[in-house]
């Protein structure tokens, strides 16, 4: 049987495979970022997953997104991957009212360190995130914005598979999420949820919760998270899977089927249960002490020219049209924003309630710490690192950078949430004509800081040589983990720059790990001259993902990973 928090499976609308890349339509230009490469389904169907950029303000020129095209009708919006789902509905905008929709894609919060730091200012001419919240407790940030425009709502709640919900007896009753934690802590469900240093569905859920536990009547304090903290273990210990974004959640839980729940928008549980793909519907749960709610804003930038703001006028006036908006509830799930349009009965009679959201950045970010470092189950992570002859030079260098960056280096939002954790098992398996020596760390539970400083000085340690031994190198990982079970959260990151040239065959690796009672998922880094068909056989193979990093940066793909552990 798979382990139940090693299971993933990336799902979701089209994403980025190079930086750089872009598909354009008629209509719509969507720059994405490197991400996630295309991986299959077990079943044989196509599949193409979803991208996160997290790319900060404090990467290098050559790690930034490109800038969109540009021209006279054309809109650059710097987007969350959320609304990808409108890319559809957007193409009809440049008939309708002659704006050409340009979207790049990021992570809502390292969007947000983008545009408070400038470095959207001339990039971009709007943004859309699910929320603004995040970005308007940055220092400078709510200068670089100008009009705002709520374009539709979705509640982050807890969906039940429909036996579960009834057992529970939670199909007809109000329940709070006093009651939810309660039935977590006694190990009566469980639960996959987004983390919420990579995805604002996680963030809105840690947020809810933590004020719900708290009883916080105002604005979420530092004081009410810590007396919550003991409450959210209890919640969290029901989580048993995670992700790095809201689709490649939902698309996990439906091909694991283990876990009874996911905590997630109320649009994708409702798309799932429309989608057919489900055995049983779940069970909408509208926590009646409240909510954290997506209103989904288009923002104009501050910074953008006259003839821009135009077109955002336009765009936005045509989005909240009650034509446009009943396209919107109909095909993505979403509640209209505008009084003319009543939200059809897929949504209940439930009240929205809305829960306090902290007023303070230290507040934000001392939740998404306490989260990562306290309350959820610890992350086990085995890094299989290419050192082979081929490495030499910048390749080996972009490793070492990478790796120090996760040890704490970054000091940018994003790098702060993704360096290695405490509580967390960190393997390195450096390998090259064979399996090198396993060098494991251990970061203690407070002052991590020693730690972090020993991974960096082994990084800037590697060196290279030999021939790339992948699957016996990949297999010794397996090994490894498999030797000692835990219910942390496991998963092994494969890195080479070119194909296997000793050792076993994939083929040998695909025959052992059919065999293996409890699998991991491997996320492979594409990079240098990778075996692409190769690698995305291994990451379909285990239910893991592939990350383009051949025209990118390898450090900006090792860290988007970490939202995925």
């Amino acid at each position: 049987m798979r382990d139940a928090s090693a299971d993933h499976r990336p799902a979701g609308p089209v994403p980025g495979v190079r930086a750089g890349a872009r598909r354009a339509g008629r209509a719509l230009a969507v720059h994405r970022p490197a991400g996630p490469a295309p991986v299959a389904r077990r079943a044989g169907r196509a599949l193409v997953v979803l991208a996160l950029l997290v790319a900060s303000a404090a990467c290098s020129g050559a790690d930034a997104p490109a800038t969109p095209a540009d021209g006279p009708d054309v809109l650059r919006v710097l987007a969350g991957s959320e609304i990808d789902d409108l890319e559809p509905l957007l193409k009809q905008a440049e008939d309708a009212v002659g704006v050409r929709v340009a979207l790049s894609y990021a992570g809502t919060l390292d969007g947000a360190d983008q545009v408070a730091s400038g470095g959207a200012d001339g990039r971009y001419d709007a943004t859309w995130f699910s929320s603004n919240r995040y970005l308007s407790l940055i220092d400078g940030a709510t200068a670089r914005l100008s009009t705002q425009t709520k374009v539709m709502v979705s509640p982050v709640l807890l969906g039940l598979k429909a036996s579960k919900a009834r057992e529970l007896g939670w199909d007809g009753r109000t329940v709070t999420w006093n009651d939810i934690a309660s039935a977590a802590r006694a190990h009566r469900f469980t639960f996959g949820m987004t983390s919420p240093a990579a995805s604002n569905s996680g963030f809105s859920a840690l947020v809810g919760v933590t004020a719900a536990l708290s009883d916080a009547g105002e604005a979420l304090e530092e004081a009410q998270i810590d007396a919550a903290t003991p409450r959210l273990k209890e919640f969290f210990s029901a989580q048993t899977l995670t992700s790095g974004s809201s689709g490649w959640l939902a698309d996990a839980y439906v091909e694991q089927g283990a876990v009874d729940g996911l905590v997630n928008y109320e649009s994708v549980l409702l798309g799932l249960n429309a989608s057919g793909r489900l055995p049983e519907p779940l069970t909408l749960i509208y926590p009646g002490d409240g909510v954290v709610t997506a209103d989904y804003p288009l923002t104009l930038l501050s910074s953008a020219p006259p003839e821009k703001k135009e077109l955002y006028g336009k765009l936005a006036a045509w989005l909240r049209t009650p034509e446009i908006q009943r396209e919107i509830m109909t095909t993505t799930h979403r509640r209209p924003i505008v009084p003319e349009v009543r939200a059809d009965p897929r949504f209940g009679t439930a009240s929205l309630v809305e829960l306090p959201f902290p007023n303070r950045r230290g507040a934000a970010d001392g939740l998404i710490g306490v989260y990562l470092n306290q309350v959820r189950r610890p992350s086990r992570t085995l890094f299989v690192l290419d050192t082979s002859g081929s490495m030499k030079g910048e390749r080996i260098d972009a490793l070492k950078q990478a790796l120090t960056a996760l040890s704490g280096a970054d000091t940018s939002v994003s790098g702060s949430f993704s360096r290695f954790r405490d509580r967390e098992t960190v393997t390195m398996i450096p390998f090259n004509t064979v399996p090198g020596t396993p060098r494991t760390f251990t970061l203690p539970d407070r002052d991590a800081g020693p730690v972090l400083r020993r991974i960096r000085s082994y990084s800037e340690a590697l060196r290279v040589g030999g021939g790339t031994a992948i699957f016996d190198s990949l297999r010794a990982a397996y090994e490894r983990a498999g030797a000692s079970p835990s219910e942390d959260f496991t998963s092994i990151v494969l890195m080479t720059d070119g194909e296997n040239t000793d050792g076993s065959s994939y083929d040998d690796f695909a025959a052992y790990y059919a065999s293996l009672p409890v699998k991991f998922r491997t996320f492979v880094v594409l990079f240098g001259d990778s075996d692409v068909d190769e690698m995305r056989r291994i990451a379909e193979l285990t239910g893991g993902a592939a990350f383009d990093a051949r025209q990118g940066s390898l450090a900006t793909a090792f860290k988007e990973i970490r939202g995925y552990q």
